[in-house]
């Protein structure tokens, strides 16, 4: 994509802006703005000192082994899509119908997806190179998660799809309360829907403000690989206060992680 066209794409964005609500900025640094003071930043962040936060720290020890087997029903299809910089971090924004998860018989969307990098949710204490989060909602708001965690290794093939846009939204710049825009077409979800034998579930919150609850994480318990130069094509288009964009892991407070068997 040209030049030209992105800055059309920022431009654009402009009247959106004038007329959001006003949303404070928040950072992943810093006394002020850093993760621990969100809560305090604008009323509409409240939750973000709630009681069922996320992310966590899942130790084995403690999970809750479920007896029965519950296959991870994901229908994704192939979906227009537009790769963004919202400026904390790279998201894939999909249009339409593409494709839907269920959990406990409710059936959610799938709307967007982004990345961390290090992971927010760590494993007896690990905390991995990035996570990648799959957003789905439920016709009545509710929201369901699907987390994937990334080590070091042979490239991604779904990251392959998109590395050249995401070379190019390096290069696109916008003002700091704008997004670069990169149109990609149709993109194939074939590789995110790959099957798992093994996954953990439990009930927290987006990680971003507004921290709302009542979100529902299913964290898949085979650990992917990613390239040291995908990581880096991920985190050249941020700023430099968020190219590292994970939340510190969260207190438990007595819930519960189930550990779920596919077959």
């Amino acid at each position: 994509m040209g030049s030209k066209f992105a800055v059309f794409i920022c431009a654009s964005l402009l009247v959106a802006f004038a007329n959001a609500h006003y949303h404070p900025k928040f950072s992943y640094t810093g006394p002020h703005v850093g993760p621990g003071k969100w809560g305090s930043l604008s009323p509409d962040y409240s939750q973000c000192d709630g009681k069922n936060q996320s992310p966590i720290n899942i130790e084995k020890k403690n999970i809750v082994r479920s007896s029965k087997s519950e296959y991870l029903t994901r229908n994704y299809k192939p979906a227009n899509a537009t790769l963004i910089n919202v400026g904390y971090k790279i998201e894939l924004r999909l249009e339409g119908d593409a494709g839907s998860l269920l959990v406990d018989g409710k059936n959610y969307s799938l709307k967007h997806m982004h990345w961390h990098s290090p992971s927010e949710h760590t494993i007896d204490g690990n905390r991995y190179p990035a996570e990648l989060h799959v957003v789905h909602h439920s016709e009545d708001g509710d929201a369901a998660v699907v987390s994937i965690l990334f080590q070091f290794g042979d490239p991604d093939p779904f990251l392959d799809q998109i590395k050249d846009h995401l070379d190019q939204l390096a290069k696109e710049t916008c003002d700091a309360d704008e997004e670069a825009q990169i149109p990609l077409g149709v993109l194939r979800t074939k590789q995110i829907r790959r099957t798992t034998k093994k996954y953990f579930r439990y009930h927290g919150s987006l990680t971003l403000p507004p921290c709302t609850q009542n979100v529902t994480w299913i964290i898949l318990g085979k650990v992917r690989e990613l390239s040291k130069e995908q990581l880096a094509a991920l985190k050249a288009p941020l700023p430099e206060e968020y190219k590292q964009n994970s939340r510190p892991t969260q207190p438990l407070n007595g819930r519960t992680v189930e550990l779920l068997k596919c077959d």
